[in-house]
Protein backbone atom coordinates (compact mmCIF):
# COMPACT_ATOMS: atom_id res chain seq x y z
CA UNK A 1 0.00 0.00 0.00
CA UNK A 2 1.38 3.14 -0.62
CA UNK A 3 0.28 6.27 1.68
CA UNK A 4 0.47 10.15 0.90
CA UNK A 5 -0.32 11.89 3.68
CA UNK A 6 -0.99 15.82 3.30
CA UNK A 7 -2.18 18.62 5.73
CA UNK A 8 -1.61 21.64 7.37
CA UNK A 9 0.80 23.52 5.07
CA UNK A 10 3.43 20.27 5.93
CA UNK A 11 3.97 17.48 3.21
CA UNK A 12 5.12 14.23 4.03
CA UNK A 13 5.52 11.71 1.28
CA UNK A 14 5.83 7.89 2.18
CA UNK A 15 6.30 5.32 0.08
CA UNK A 16 5.51 2.24 0.97
CA UNK A 17 5.63 -1.39 -0.73
CA UNK A 18 3.43 -4.25 -0.53
CA UNK A 19 -0.75 -4.25 0.42
CA UNK A 20 -1.10 -2.56 3.48
CA UNK A 21 2.56 -2.48 4.33
CA UNK A 22 3.30 0.02 7.60
CA UNK A 23 7.21 0.82 7.81
CA UNK A 24 8.82 0.26 11.22
CA UNK A 25 11.38 2.43 13.08
CA UNK A 26 12.57 5.56 11.32
CA UNK A 27 9.22 5.92 8.74
CA UNK A 28 6.89 4.92 11.29
CA UNK A 29 8.39 8.17 13.32
CA UNK A 30 7.80 10.29 10.76
CA UNK A 31 4.39 9.37 10.22
CA UNK A 32 3.27 9.80 13.87
CA UNK A 33 5.02 12.97 13.55
CA UNK A 34 3.09 14.39 10.88
CA UNK A 35 0.29 13.16 12.01
CA UNK A 36 0.42 14.83 15.41
CA UNK A 37 1.70 18.07 13.66
CA UNK A 38 -1.30 18.50 11.56
CA UNK A 39 -3.65 17.49 14.88
CA UNK A 40 -2.16 19.92 17.23
CA UNK A 41 -2.26 22.75 14.22
CA UNK A 42 -6.06 21.95 13.78
CA UNK A 43 -6.39 21.91 18.27
CA UNK A 44 -5.12 25.45 19.13
CA UNK A 45 -7.61 25.59 21.82
CA UNK A 46 -4.30 26.21 23.98
CA UNK A 47 -2.51 28.20 21.73
CA UNK A 48 -4.94 29.72 19.20
CA UNK A 49 -3.41 31.36 15.83
CA UNK A 50 -2.80 35.20 15.64
CA UNK A 51 -6.51 36.50 13.91
CA UNK A 52 -5.86 36.69 10.14
CA UNK A 53 -6.04 39.64 8.32
CA UNK A 54 -8.35 40.73 5.70
CA UNK A 55 -6.53 38.80 2.42
CA UNK A 56 -6.72 35.62 4.05
CA UNK A 57 -10.28 35.61 4.74
CA UNK A 58 -11.13 33.26 1.97
CA UNK A 59 -9.57 30.44 3.81
CA UNK A 60 -11.52 30.72 6.31
CA UNK A 61 -14.97 29.72 8.54
CA UNK A 62 -15.00 32.08 11.01
CA UNK A 63 -12.78 33.97 13.43
CA UNK A 64 -14.02 31.99 15.86
CA UNK A 65 -13.29 28.80 14.30
CA UNK A 66 -9.44 29.99 13.87
CA UNK A 67 -9.47 30.56 17.96
CA UNK A 68 -10.82 27.65 19.00
CA UNK A 69 -9.34 25.19 16.46
CA UNK A 70 -6.43 26.46 14.32
CA UNK A 71 -8.82 26.01 11.46
CA UNK A 72 -7.04 28.04 8.18
CA UNK A 73 -7.28 26.28 4.92
CA UNK A 74 -4.43 25.31 2.77
CA UNK A 75 -4.82 28.21 -0.66
CA UNK A 76 -5.80 26.59 -3.62
CA UNK A 77 -2.40 27.61 -4.93
CA UNK A 78 -0.19 25.63 -2.61
CA UNK A 79 -2.56 22.76 -2.79
CA UNK A 80 -1.59 22.30 -6.78
CA UNK A 81 2.08 22.95 -6.17
CA UNK A 82 1.62 20.21 -3.28
CA UNK A 83 0.45 17.86 -5.56
CA UNK A 84 2.85 18.34 -8.37
CA UNK A 85 5.17 17.25 -6.48
CA UNK A 86 4.18 13.94 -6.55
CA UNK A 87 2.53 14.27 -9.77
CA UNK A 88 2.27 10.51 -11.06
CA UNK A 89 1.39 9.14 -7.53
CA UNK A 90 -2.01 12.00 -8.13
CA UNK A 91 -3.02 10.55 -11.46
CA UNK A 92 -2.41 6.62 -10.55
CA UNK A 93 -6.13 5.50 -10.29
CA UNK A 94 -5.32 2.95 -6.76
CA UNK A 95 -2.81 5.31 -5.27
CA UNK A 96 -4.11 5.79 -1.41
CA UNK A 97 -3.97 9.55 -0.10
CA UNK A 98 -4.60 10.28 3.45
CA UNK A 99 -5.47 13.92 5.24
CA UNK A 100 -5.07 13.56 8.70
CA UNK A 101 -6.91 17.34 9.11
CA UNK A 102 -8.88 17.42 6.15
CA UNK A 103 -11.60 19.91 6.78
CA UNK A 104 -13.23 20.20 3.50
CA UNK A 105 -10.90 18.46 1.76
CA UNK A 106 -9.18 21.44 -0.67
CA UNK A 107 -6.14 17.76 -1.17
CA UNK A 108 -8.24 15.27 -1.57
CA UNK A 109 -10.32 17.43 -4.21
CA UNK A 110 -7.70 18.10 -6.42
CA UNK A 111 -5.99 14.15 -6.14
CA UNK A 112 -10.39 13.41 -6.95
CA UNK A 113 -10.04 15.33 -10.13
CA UNK A 114 -7.05 14.75 -11.55
CA UNK A 115 -7.67 10.96 -10.94
CA UNK A 116 -11.00 11.17 -12.51
CA UNK A 117 -9.50 13.07 -15.60
CA UNK A 118 -7.44 9.74 -15.79
CA UNK A 119 -10.27 8.00 -15.77
CA UNK A 120 -12.26 9.47 -18.06
CA UNK A 121 -9.56 9.72 -20.59
CA UNK A 122 -9.22 5.99 -20.74
CA UNK A 123 -12.68 4.60 -20.20
CA UNK A 124 -14.74 7.41 -21.04
CA UNK A 125 -16.03 5.00 -24.00
CA UNK A 126 -17.23 2.41 -21.79
CA UNK A 127 -19.38 3.27 -19.09
CA UNK A 128 -19.22 0.34 -17.19
CA UNK A 129 -14.95 0.65 -16.77
CA UNK A 130 -15.64 4.37 -16.15
CA UNK A 131 -17.56 3.58 -13.38
CA UNK A 132 -15.42 0.71 -11.92
CA UNK A 133 -12.16 2.70 -12.11
CA UNK A 134 -14.04 5.97 -11.19
CA UNK A 135 -14.89 4.64 -8.05
CA UNK A 136 -12.04 2.71 -6.90
CA UNK A 137 -10.75 6.21 -7.49
CA UNK A 138 -12.62 7.31 -4.96
CA UNK A 139 -11.57 4.59 -2.76
CA UNK A 140 -8.23 5.47 -2.55
CA UNK A 141 -8.80 8.87 -0.89
CA UNK A 142 -8.76 9.15 3.37
CA UNK A 143 -9.51 12.03 5.20
CA UNK A 144 -10.02 12.77 9.35
CA UNK A 145 -11.59 16.17 10.69
CA UNK A 146 -11.53 16.52 14.32
CA UNK A 147 -15.14 19.03 13.07
CA UNK A 148 -18.35 17.15 11.95
CA UNK A 149 -19.65 19.94 9.64
CA UNK A 150 -16.21 20.00 7.90
CA UNK A 151 -16.35 16.21 7.37
CA UNK A 152 -20.34 16.23 6.30
CA UNK A 153 -19.21 18.92 3.70
CA UNK A 154 -15.88 16.86 2.46
CA UNK A 155 -17.88 13.91 1.29
CA UNK A 156 -20.74 16.25 -0.67
CA UNK A 157 -18.09 18.06 -2.31
CA UNK A 158 -16.25 15.07 -3.28
CA UNK A 159 -19.29 13.47 -4.45
CA UNK A 160 -20.77 16.05 -6.75
CA UNK A 161 -16.98 16.25 -8.29
CA UNK A 162 -17.19 12.76 -8.85
CA UNK A 163 -21.22 13.08 -10.03
CA UNK A 164 -20.83 15.92 -11.94
CA UNK A 165 -17.83 14.04 -14.25
CA UNK A 166 -19.81 10.81 -14.12
CA UNK A 167 -22.98 12.79 -15.73
CA UNK A 168 -20.73 15.06 -18.43
CA UNK A 169 -19.58 11.46 -19.96
CA UNK A 170 -23.21 9.45 -19.87
CA UNK A 171 -25.78 12.42 -19.19
CA UNK A 172 -28.90 9.71 -20.11
CA UNK A 173 -27.09 6.34 -18.66
CA UNK A 174 -26.31 7.15 -15.76
CA UNK A 175 -26.91 4.57 -12.47
CA UNK A 176 -28.09 5.16 -8.79
CA UNK A 177 -26.68 2.12 -7.55
CA UNK A 178 -22.92 3.47 -8.79
CA UNK A 179 -24.02 7.56 -7.23
CA UNK A 180 -24.76 5.41 -4.32
CA UNK A 181 -21.64 2.90 -3.80
CA UNK A 182 -19.55 6.07 -3.61
CA UNK A 183 -21.77 7.95 -1.21
CA UNK A 184 -21.09 4.54 0.71
CA UNK A 185 -17.64 4.79 0.24
CA UNK A 186 -17.23 8.27 1.16
CA UNK A 187 -19.23 7.73 4.06
CA UNK A 188 -16.51 5.25 5.68
CA UNK A 189 -13.27 6.61 4.28
CA UNK A 190 -13.93 10.89 5.26
CA UNK A 191 -13.90 10.30 9.16
CA UNK A 192 -15.04 12.45 12.23
CA UNK A 193 -12.13 11.53 14.04
CA UNK A 194 -8.70 13.20 16.11
CA UNK A 195 -5.75 12.09 14.39
CA UNK A 196 -3.97 12.80 17.28
CA UNK A 197 -5.57 10.74 19.72
CA UNK A 198 -6.42 8.09 17.03
CA UNK A 199 -9.92 8.08 18.26
CA UNK A 200 -13.29 9.76 18.05
CA UNK A 201 -13.42 13.26 19.51
CA UNK A 202 -15.55 12.46 22.21
CA UNK A 203 -16.35 10.65 25.58
CA UNK A 204 -16.51 7.33 23.49
CA UNK A 205 -12.67 6.55 23.21
CA UNK A 206 -13.60 5.08 20.30
CA UNK A 207 -10.87 4.34 17.95
CA UNK A 208 -10.61 5.42 13.99
CA UNK A 209 -11.41 2.83 11.75
CA UNK A 210 -10.42 2.90 8.03
CA UNK A 211 -12.20 0.95 5.45
CA UNK A 212 -9.18 -0.60 2.42
CA UNK A 213 -10.67 -1.28 -0.57
CA UNK A 214 -9.19 -3.77 -3.40
CA UNK A 215 -10.22 -4.53 -6.30
CA UNK A 216 -9.70 -7.65 -7.11
CA UNK A 217 -10.98 -8.00 -10.75
CA UNK A 218 -14.44 -8.22 -12.53
CA UNK A 219 -15.80 -4.91 -10.71
CA UNK A 220 -15.39 -7.19 -7.47
CA UNK A 221 -14.33 -5.35 -4.09
CA UNK A 222 -12.67 -6.49 -1.18
CA UNK A 223 -13.27 -4.40 2.17
CA UNK A 224 -10.71 -4.98 5.56
CA UNK A 225 -11.15 -2.55 8.05
CA UNK A 226 -8.11 -1.64 10.53
CA UNK A 227 -7.38 0.68 13.17
CA UNK A 228 -5.76 3.98 12.68
CA UNK A 229 -3.52 2.86 15.72
CA UNK A 230 -3.14 -0.62 14.68
CA UNK A 231 -1.95 0.99 10.90
CA UNK A 232 0.86 2.81 12.83
CA UNK A 233 2.11 0.85 15.75
CA UNK A 234 5.15 -1.22 15.06
CA UNK A 235 4.14 -4.36 14.97
CA UNK A 236 6.81 -7.77 15.56
CA UNK A 237 8.12 -9.23 12.70
CA UNK A 238 7.39 -13.23 12.16
CA UNK A 239 7.97 -14.98 9.16
CA UNK A 240 9.16 -14.02 5.90
CA UNK A 241 9.89 -10.02 5.81
CA UNK A 242 7.76 -7.43 4.22
CA UNK A 243 10.18 -4.45 3.35
CA UNK A 244 9.32 -0.78 2.01
CA UNK A 245 11.16 0.30 -0.80
CA UNK A 246 13.23 2.53 1.46
CA UNK A 247 14.55 -0.40 2.83
CA UNK A 248 12.70 -0.52 6.17
CA UNK A 249 11.13 -3.57 7.65
CA UNK A 250 7.55 -2.95 7.96
CA UNK A 251 4.60 -5.27 8.66
CA UNK A 252 0.99 -6.51 7.74
CA UNK A 253 -1.44 -5.22 10.39
CA UNK A 254 -4.23 -7.78 11.25
CA UNK A 255 -7.81 -6.35 10.75
CA UNK A 256 -10.52 -5.88 12.98
CA UNK A 257 -12.97 -6.75 10.17
CA UNK A 258 -12.90 -8.97 7.20
CA UNK A 259 -15.51 -8.62 4.10
CA UNK A 260 -16.76 -10.97 1.93
CA UNK A 261 -16.00 -9.85 -1.88
CA UNK A 262 -18.87 -7.60 -3.48
CA UNK A 263 -19.61 -5.77 -6.50
CA UNK A 264 -19.34 -2.37 -6.04
CA UNK A 265 -22.46 -1.53 -7.76
CA UNK A 266 -24.00 -3.78 -4.47
CA UNK A 267 -22.23 -1.33 -2.23
CA UNK A 268 -24.83 0.22 0.41
CA UNK A 269 -27.20 -1.55 -0.81
CA UNK A 270 -28.08 -3.77 2.42
CA UNK A 271 -30.39 -1.75 4.56
CA UNK A 272 -28.43 -2.98 7.63
CA UNK A 273 -25.11 -1.28 6.60
CA UNK A 274 -23.82 0.75 8.58
CA UNK A 275 -23.53 4.61 6.92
Amino acid sequence: MEVHTFGCGLFVLICIAGRLAMPTDRMSDRIVSHLSFCSMVRLQVRNPKPMPTKSQTSQIVSRQRVADHGEVFTAEREVKAMCDLVKQETERIESRFLEPACGQGAFLVEILRRKLAIVSARYRKAQNEWERYATLAVSSLYGIDILADNVALCRDILFEIFQTEYSAHFPKTTKEECCRAVRYILSLNILWGDALTLELPDDSKTPIVFAEWSDTGNGMLKRRDYTMANLLQNAPMDGLNLFSDLGDQAFIPKPVADYPLIHFLKLGADENAKL
